[in-house]
């Protein structure tokens, strides 16, 4: 795989100062997936759901360092002008300890991740377009309703076109946008719950669960791992930075303030709303001209940010369909360039019309979290740790890294059996 297909959301200069590297961290983890946390908190609990927000950040930080670690070992053990400057991907990992088999089987996991993203990206724009206009639909229909998906069908030659571009840093702006326009409908909704649990009277905490059974545990971690976005942009972020021995300490900082913003959002809006809170929280908002604003600039900002998520799976996609001495290298210019423009719109179609069939934004988040994403952030780092420093590591180490290990395999054991089971 490519080293762009791993690179910052916000493509850094060798040479970031702590406060940039903060930033892109931060960048390359919120989401969309922040604004279904109210949902998830309203499933298990305003305690149930800020303990496990905490303890997916708590988690995910533990095997972001994994991942560090595994890249320190490797740099010990070879040259580091041997494989640019020591600067391994999340793909070189996979292959350092498990051969092809490894690699291939890394970069389908991070396809799986980033499919799951962007079809997200496209049910929460359908969403919430349609609950701007009155005749838009019941959003609480088993899939996206007939207005969503006419929504995203004129849509679609719009993402097709922005798929063509190929450059990171012409995407950037559009993800500093996005990420501007979510803290904006973020802050919306803080401000209408305020208000809210102000007009309300009496504890914020009456009628509303602390713990709303076992089985809403699982779905509230699914939320929340989801919504740790861009782990496997980890080793990229931290080549980036100019001391490299200051890159924890900031990972830190980073993990730990948006877990804390997490948890109080997803508290704050389950205790507004209460049984009532909707799978996006934006649609729970009134429906006048400044909370319709909000949703349209948000959806517009996404549509700009979508080609960002689809970039990792077009790059891998074309390394594998379009390798050089193939076909379409051999005959170059046009036919080439047309080759690679129609996979990607092939690919943008057939995660439009897989967005139609997702039942429900929470549900899906909840769904790509406990699997690919608990494989992506648990068990493949807790794995290539044993493989490459488990000899060297004590005792409790490894007993550490293989719970890790297993808690990810039944995480994700857990979540295909709940969309088998329909539960």
């Amino acid at each position: 795989m490519g080293a762009d297909a791993e690179a910052p959301l916000l493509e850094g200069r060798r040479g970031a100062t702590p406060a940039q590297t903060l930033g892109n961290i931060v960048v390359s983890i919120v989401g969309t997936g922040v604004l279904g946390l109210p949902y998830a908190f309203r499933t298990s609990g305003w305690l149930a759901g800020a303990l496990g927000v905490a303890g997916a950040g708590a988690a995910t930080f533990y095997c972001m360092l994994l991942l560090l670690d595994c890249r320190d070992k490797l740099r010990e053990q070879e040259d580091e002008e041997v494989h640019h400057d020591g600067n391994y991907t999340y793909g070189d990992l996979g292959e350092k300890c498990f051969g092809r088999i490894g690699r291939y089987f890394t970069e389908v996991t991070i396809i799986l991740s980033q499919t799951g993203g962007s079809v997200a990206y496209l049910v929460f724009i359908g969403q919430n377009v349609c609950s701007v206009f009155p005749a838009g639909g019941d959003e609480r229909l088993p899939r996206l309703s007939p207005a969503a998906v006419v929504v995203l069908a004129v849509l679609l030659p719009a993402e097709a076109a922005l798929s063509f571009i190929r450059s990171l840093s012409s995407l950037a702006p559009f993800s500093i946008l996005a990420d501007a326009c979510t803290v904006l409908a973020v802050a919306t909704v803080v401000k209408e719950n305020l208000q809210l649990l102000a007009g309300r009277g009496g504890s914020p905490f009456d009628g509303r669960s602390a713990f709303a059974g076992l089985w809403g545990v699982p779905f509230a971690c699914g939320v929340a791992v989801f919504c740790f976005e861009g782990f496997c942009l980890t080793l990229a972020l931290e080549a980036s930075m100019s001391d490299r021995r200051r890159f924890r300490p900031v990972l830190l900082l980073a993990i730990a303030g948006v877990t804390v913003v997490y948890v109080c959002f997803g508290v704050c809006g389950y205790l507004a709303y209460g049984d009532a809170t909707r799978d996006i929280v934006t649609l729970n908002l009134p429906n006048n001209w400044s909370t319709a604003a909000v949703k349209i600039v948000l959806c517009v900002a996404l549509a700009l940010t979508f080609p960002m998520m689809m970039h990792p799976i077009h790059e891998i996609a074309e390394a594998r369909l379009f390798p050089p001495g193939g076909w379409a290298r051999k005959r170059g210019g046009g036919v080439e360039r047309a080759a690679v423009r129609s996979s990607r719109v092939a690919v943008v179609a057939a995660l439009s019309a897989v967005a139609c069939f997702v039942p429900a934004f929470g549900e899906f988040a909840s769904f790509v979290g406990s699997t690919v994403c608990a494989m992506l952030s648990f068990v493949l780092p807790a794995l290539f740790h044993l493989r490459l420093v488990g000899a060297a590591a004590s005792p409790w180490r490894r007993a550490v890294d293989g719970g890790f290990l297993l808690l990810g395999l039944g995480f994700a054991a857990h979540g295909l059996y709940t969309v088998v089971s329909g539960h």
